[in-house]
């Protein structure tokens, strides 16, 4: 892809407010799933009444609170069936279902197989996965950035936020922290033409030394960016839990190419997962960085009098 660079860009917009306040609550649901959870409780941490963040979460997420939890027990409890030996009763009760007949109702309902032979047959199913592929390859995504040949990018089926898997990017023999990869996709932008999009996926990371991110551009027909962003303003880094991150970037007329994907700089390991591209209102204000190197319509400070 033509100047891939732009990607290390760090030019700052402003953040969403309510972006914060749903990731702040993502992560005290993610610290505790185990524990008894009520729409009160977690509308509590948000300091709004708990029909305003009802709304606002649905809005962000795409699904309610409830729903969220449930969907990431069932995702933990999955993942508890294939690597751990635990009982089924007692990852039921671990996760608050009330019986191990409630916890088999919703799994089912979710994975479409109880839990018991879920077990049985996934684990078979990735230990021929592990023993046969040699090289990752992922439908729909490949490996770019400055030096991908020092990453490494796969499914990951112990690491899930929801479903069976989640998508890993993560280094191999990283040496300078200016490194960086990315696991993307491109496609036409035909059906978001003239629309404001945001795009959301969760992500979760384990020692990022420089930043991890997601990005997504658009680009016209002779591959000049029209709107960028790379988180390189609310970078993540260290070791954080499963959140929830968006983009919002309009596509003009003139919109070509759409790009996105997660980012590693330097060393360390992002997960994503669910990623969804939605059109939204134009109330809500975009993402978008400036991106350096962009023709002006005409000169300025030609006395070098103007402050930065």
């Amino acid at each position: 892809m033509k100047n891939l660079d732009i990607l290390y860009l760090k030019e700052v917009p402003p953040l969403y407010n309510h972006e914060i306040i749903i990731k702040k609550i993502i992560l005290y649901v993610e610290e505790n799933l185990h524990e008894p959870l009520t729409l009160e409780n977690i509308a509590a941490q948000s300091n709004f009444s708990k029909y305003h963040f009802h709304r606002i979460f649905q809005s962000t997420v795409g699904m309610t609170v409830t729903e969220y939890i449930r969907l990431r027990r069932l995702a933990n409890a999955s993942s508890a069936l294939l690597y751990t030996s635990e009982r089924i009763l007692d990852i039921a009760l671990y996760y608050q279902f009330e019986s191990q007949e409630s916890f088999t109702r919703a799994f089912k309902e979710i994975y479409k197989l109880p839990p018991g032979k879920y077990r049985r047959m996934m684990s078979d199913v990735i230990k021929i996965k592990e023993e046969t592929n040699m090289e990752t390859k992922v439908k729909g995504w490949f490996l770019s950035g400055s030096n991908p040949f020092n990453y490494e990018m796969g499914i990951d089926h112990e690491v899930v936020h929801q479903g069976k898997a989640s998508g890993y990017l993560k280094s191999k023999t990283v040496l300078d922290s200016t490194e960086f990869a990315t696991m993307m996709q491109t496609f036409k932008a035909n059906q978001f033409v003239g629309k404001r999009i945001r795009l959301s996926c969760f992500i979760r990371t384990e020692e990022v030394d420089t930043y991890a991110g997601m990005w997504m551009r658009v680009d016209d027909t002779m591959e000049e960016v029209l709107q960028f962003d790379n988180m390189s303003n609310r970078p993540i880094k260290g070791t954080t839990n499963w959140n929830h991150y968006s983009i919002i970037l309009d596509v003009p007329t003139q919109s070509a190419v759409i790009s996105f994907g997660i980012i590693l700089s330097g060393q360390g390991t992002v997960w994503a997962d669910q990623f969804t591209f939605e059109e939204v209102n134009e109330s809500i204000p975009t993402t978008n960085l400036e991106v350096h190197g962009e023709l002006l319509y005409e000169p300025v400070n030609l006395s070098f009098d103007e402050e930065i």
